[in-house]
Order: structure tokens, then sequence, then C-alpha cells
């Protein structure tokens, strides 16, 4: 068989929010560069690909979501692979490489990618390349460019035994083990593949005399050094003076036209909600605002359970999208028609109109509500603005920026400092690029989730949504602003915010009339916001009411334990006569006087009339009191270890349920790290069996959790 024709290999993948995607399409079009053909298909497109019978080498991206579950794009993949009755051997015939995304802040870390890759080996499957684990809590690209990198060359030992010999048991993850690790340590690089002259990045003969310059004289380099300070326009050596591996041009694929008459563009799937409450639940000199939402569900017969959420749509800042206009020279077009369409002889393979961007609908609309202009560039994104980057030394620090070289810069001043497109434009005048390069880089404008603050037990025909104020300070790559949403919703309500503690003539008159604004034209409107119902499918309360439960919701993350609360009281004022496990809150704020949520009306009625059997609470911020309390609890973990043994014996001896909601970077770990112990030090076991119980508690579903980064 002719090397050409045999070299043909398939990607499969799997993505929620579209990072696998765009990686598999980036494997996708280096492919040909490394003398592949590559087929390219979702896991959810069961027509297009027969793992069955596949008997070229096959390439997987798998993203996680949700509690480690993979993504929705490969659930049924996931299920036909599951089916018991499927033969060891099965896909015995299958070779494999696997590359799973997840984050290290969650629990199950990359465990969609790893329910993947475990199955197929037990059906019989073979690696050809060992898997890789990208997290996105340290930048996916530490792991992502080197595995990739590695692939070709195993790849080419893959078709080079394919083409020898007709045995399929050759073992070819040992010979390209060590090539994975060298390659990712940057032991072994082709100098060819991998260095750019500098006169291929464009630069003026003015910036490369000078680039000769420093690099002839190492004293000047030092100085040079001592003087410059890096940053997002600029880089300093050895950097600056460094030749550049950057990544391949990505194919343009979208072609944008801008017409006339717009269309009506509606928002699929969601549901068009009254606020019929705002009320800010901390004081005012708190270091962050708390807000809670009444929504209005009645007319949509929306239904939910305590510990589902809801989606909320959020447009980008109408101030962002006039600032982008105006630097795309289209301020004068926002209200035009757009319509996109694929270019003809595009090279980028399975190429297709984003079903995100609405045909005929109005360029605004589309900035507005369609595509995240806040979100970090990736690396792709950042290349392919080189080419619509006139001035030489702009040109270059891009070029740096998206190199393997730049890695720390990029992580530094775009990926950690939350910069955006508009951040870059500004930070790089002379770059314009053509529309169509954004709608082909920028992803999907995702609905922000909240957890349900109440029950429909309580509140029929309303629902509770809590968030805090997300504010990011002002730093050399972009101004003060706050977060996408939250930012959103605050403004939204600012005309009708209650501050703590006031209560309305309308509440004190038993009236449920909802607040009014005044528009343009002085007609008066109810305040709306647009909602779809997140249904969990686990991070409910017990179907047994007996079974205690242990709560850990430190700030916002008490959100979905109030609806837990509401809900046992009303059960049990209905149910008199029945049992009802203990429930133990652990809360955790700043200061007790200004952000402990829901104290008054909630929690401490919770806890005066039984429904909640135990409220442990701390304070972070706080002055010790007056008699000076030595290793006073700070936070939850804390007080979890003083209470080690009712917890223990409620989860170990009781059966009971565990549920923790929050911060996933550091208070979830903490509890984590916290349980661990206190089972370790109950069953007088190792930190390994330990972690071997706490699994166990995962799977029975009795460690659950709701938590975010």
């Amino acid at each position: 068989m002719p090397c050409e024709v045999a070299a043909r290999f398939l990607i499969l993948y799997g993505s929620q929010r579209g990072q696998a995607q765009s990686i598999a399409e980036e494997i996708c079009q280096q492919a040909a560069e490394h003398g592949f053909t590559a087929d390219i298909s979702c896991l959810s497109n069961q027509h297009n690909y027969n793992l069955d019978s596949e008997i070229r080498p096959v390439v997987f991206m798998v993203s996680t979501t949700g509690d480690g579950d993979p993504p929705d794009t490969a659930q049924k993949f996931v299920r036909k692979i599951k089916n018991k009755s499927l033969p060891h051997h099965h896909f015995s015939h299958l070779r494999y490489a696997l590359l799973a995304l997840g984050d290290t802040n969650y629990a199950n870390f990359c465990n969609g990618g790893k329910t993947i890759d475990s199955r197929l080996q037990q059906l019989g499957a073979k690696h050809f390349y060992p898997t890789g684990h990208a997290d996105d809590g340290t930048g996916l690209e530490v792991v992502v460019d080197p595995w990739i990198e590695g692939l070709w060359d195993a790849l080419k030992k893959t078709f080079s035994s394919m083409a020898t010999s007709d045995q399929q048991d050759a073992d070819l993850s040992d010979c390209t083990q060590d090539n994975f690790h060298k390659t990712a340590s940057g032991q072994e690089k082709n100098k060819s593949d991998l260095e750019v002259d500098l006169h291929l990045l464009k630069l003026s003969e003015a910036d490369s005399q000078k680039g000769k310059e420093i690099k002839s004289d190492s004293s000047d380099v030092e100085t040079l050094s001592t003087v410059l300070v890096a940053s997002l326009k600029q880089s300093v050596p050895p950097l600056s003076q460094s030749a550049l591996s950057v990544p391949a041009l990505p194919a343009s694929y979208l072609e944008v036209r801008l017409e006339q008459e717009p269309v009506p563009s509606d928002k699929d799937g969601y549901h068009e909600v009254s606020i019929s409450k705002a009320v800010q639940l901390t004081q005012d000199d708190a270091v962050k605002a708390a807000i809670l939402l009444e929504l209005d569900i009645s007319e949509q017969n929306l239904a939910y359970q305590p510990g589902d959420g809801f989606d909320i749509l959020c447009p980008n800042r109408a101030s962002e999208v006039e600032e982008l206009l105006l630097r795309l020279d289209l301020q004068t077009r926002k209200n035009c028609a757009v319509q996109v369409n694929l270019l003809k002889n595009s090279s980028k393979k399975a190429a297709k109109v984003p079903l995100h961007i609405p045909q005929n609908g109005s360029l605004q609309f589309i900035l507005t509500w369609c595509l995240e202009i806040r979100s970090a560039p990736k690396k792709a994104f950042v290349r392919a603005l080189v080419d619509f980057t006139q001035n030489g030394s702009e040109k270059r620090r891009l070029l740096e920026l998206c190199s393997k070289e730049g890695s720390a810069d990029y992580n530094s001043f775009v990926r950690d400092a939350n910069v955006c497109l508009l951040d870059l434009l500004r930070a790089f005048p002379s770059c314009l690029p053509p529309l169509s390069l954004l709608f082909e880089h920028l992803p999907k404008l995702q609905p922000r989730a909240y957890s349900a603050a109440s029950s429909s037990l309580q509140h029929p025909g309303k629902v509770n949504l809590v968030f805090n104020v997300v504010e990011f300070p002002a730093r050399p790559e972009h101004p003060a602003r706050k977060g996408l949403c939250t930012g959103w919703l605050a403004g939204h309500v600012s005309s009708i915010l209650r501050p703590l503690g006031t209560v309305p003539a309308s509440e004190h008159l038993g009236t449920s009339a909802l607040p009014k604004v005044s528009t343009l034209n002085g007609s008066q409107c109810h305040l709306q916001v647009h909602v779809r119902p997140r249904p969990s499918s686990t991070f409910h309360l017990p179907a047994d009411p007996s079974v205690p439960v242990v709560m850990v919701g430190p700030g916002t993350g008490v959100a979905p334990f109030i609806g837990f609360l509401q809900q046992r009281e009303k059960e049990r004022e209905a149910n008199r006569e029945a049992t009802f496990g203990e429930m133990w809150l652990f809360f955790g704020c700043r200061h007790k006087d200004k952000d402990f949520l829901f104290r008054y009306k909630e929690l401490e009625r919770f806890a005066h009339n039984g429904t909640l059997s135990h409220l442990i609470v701390c304070f972070s911020r706080d002055e010790p009191d007056a008699a000076g309390t030595v290793n006073r609890p700070t936070y939850v973990q804390h007080n979890l270890r003083l209470h080690a043994k009712n917890v223990a014996s409620i989860l170990l001896k009781d059966k009971g349920s565990l549920y923790v909601c929050g911060d996933a970077k550091n208070m979830a770990k903490d509890v984590n790290d916290t349980l661990l112990e206190i089972i370790g030090n109950e069953l007088q076991i190792d930190k390994l069996d330990a972690m071997k119980t706490v699994a166990g508690l995962r799977e029975e579903k009795r460690y659950l959790q709701d938590i975010w980064s």
C-alpha cells in the first residue's frame, strides 16, 4: 500500500464548550504538514465513523463537564461502548491515542477522557501513544503543545509498523513514551521545524539590525534586561532575541457579508421572566456585594428542585460592543444583517458555520448576545491576528505571545491577566482584523449558571438566585471592570435594589406587585431576564428524609442549602409524625456583621425551629473576641475538624450525605483534604485507604459537590 494512502488517521472529539473541538481541528490542520491526511468528526456524529471496523489510527480529544462526566456530545458514544454485552476483544483491532482535558480545581480531573480511555482498554484497544491529561487550571497548552508535537513521531512509527506487518499487537506505546516526555521537557527538538528566522517574522530592517546589535554584546543584554520590564506590549531578552516556534496559521473558513435588512433574532431555549425582587444581602462596606434576585417563573411554568440551577443569558457590555465596532470601523453598519457562509476552497477540515451565529441577525445583536468578546484569545487567534498587524514591533510581540518560547509571557499577560480581544486591540493599535476572523475564533457567549436558593414549596411560582458582584481590578493590561454577568445583573436591577434589612410597603400589605421601571417613551415595564432551568442529576436532598445531612457552603455557596432547608421546613410542617435526619450547616464569611448571608430571616430561624439541627459558623476577617480565643476557627474546614467525630459518624455509621458548594480552587480542595484527615483518623487508616473510602462516598452519591472556579 503506498505510504501517502496509508498515512490517514481519524480524529474524534467530544467537546462541551469548544476547547476539545478547537484542539482537534488544530491537529487536523497540522496533519498535512507532517505528511498525513486526517478525517475529523464529533463523537456525536456516529454516522461519520465506525470504530467496530476502524483500521486507521484514531486520535481522541475529550473534555470533562459537570461532576466528572463526559461532555454532552460524547454521552451517546459512552453509553454505546459501556454496553455490557460487548466482548472483551471488541476493539482489539483499534490503535488509538487520547488527550483528556480537565481542571485540577475540580474533583474527578479529566474523568471524561479517563472514562473513554479505560473502557477502550477493557475492550482490547491498544495505545499507540501515551494518554495526555491537560489541566485548564494551569494552562492547557502546557500539556497540549508537547503532546501534539510528539504525536507526529508516534503516528509515523505506527504507519511504519502497519506497512511492514499485519500484526496488530505491536506495543508502540513504549517506543513513544520516551519521545513524549523528552519533547514535553524540550530535550529533543527538530531545529528546522521549531525555529523561525527573523526575516520570516516580517520585521523591519531596523528591528532586525537592532536585534543583531543587542545579540553581539552580552553586557548590553544584561543592561537592557535590567531596564526593560516585560509586559503585554513588549518582551525582554532572551525572548526578544530568540528565534521563535510559532503555530501554523489557522486556515480561514468563513465569509461574512453585511446586508441592509436584519431579521429579529430569538434567544432560543430561554424563557423571558420578570425580576420581582432584588435585595442586597451584604452591608455597603463588605468586601464583596452579594445580591438576591427573586424571579417570577409562574407564567412560564418552570419546575425545579432545591439543588437545581438556572442559566442566565447575559449580554456583552454595551460600551465594549460599541468600542469594538468603532475599532473595526463598523459602527455605522451595526444594524446591518449578517450573512455567514463557508469560504470556497478553504483548507480547514470539516469546516462549518458556527451554529451560535444566526443568519441575518444584526451585527450588533451578534456581538452583544452571541460571541464571548471577553474571552482570553487562544494562541491560534493571536497567531491569526499577526497577519492583520502593520507595525513590525507589534507583529513581533504577537508572534512571541503565540510561540512556544513565549508561553510564560502568554500565561502572564494574556491568560492569567484575563485579557480579551479589545485589550489586545488597544495594546496593538496597528492590528485591524476582519469581521470573519472574529467569527472564526471568538467562542459562543455562554450562559452563567446559578444555584436555586429557594424551594418552590415555600415560594410557589418563584425562584431565588444569589450572586457576588465580581470585580476585576485595573491592571496594566486592562482597566478595572466587573464580571460580565454579575456586573450586568447588578446594573440591571439597580433601580429596584433594596438595601439590606429594608422591607417595601407592598410586602407589609401582602401584595405581590412586580416592580416597574420607566422606559424611554415614558411607559412602564417589568425588569426581565432570560433564563433556562439547569437540573442537577444528583445534587438533591436524599430521597429518604431520615438520612442525616452535612452541608458545607461558605459565602454564596450557602445558596442551594437555603433551598434544602426551606424544603425540609415545609416537609416537617406537612408531616409532623415523620422522622427527619439531622441537618448540619457549616457556613463561613469574612465578617459577622457585614456578609453573614441569610442570617436573620433564614438561618437563625431554621436553627430556632429545629429544621437546622446545627448551625456552625466562622468569620475569617473578624478580630478575636474579648476573651482572645486561641485557635479560633477561621474557615469551614477548621470547624469540620472541631466536629470531626460527628461528621465521621454521620458519613460512616449513619450512611448520611455530605454536600459541598462554593469555590473549587481553595475551599473545596481544603474541605476534601480535611475529610480525608477525618476519615483516616476515625478509621485509623493511611491516606491511600482514606482516599479509597472517600471515592466510595462519591460513587454512592453521598459526597456531592456543586463548585466553581
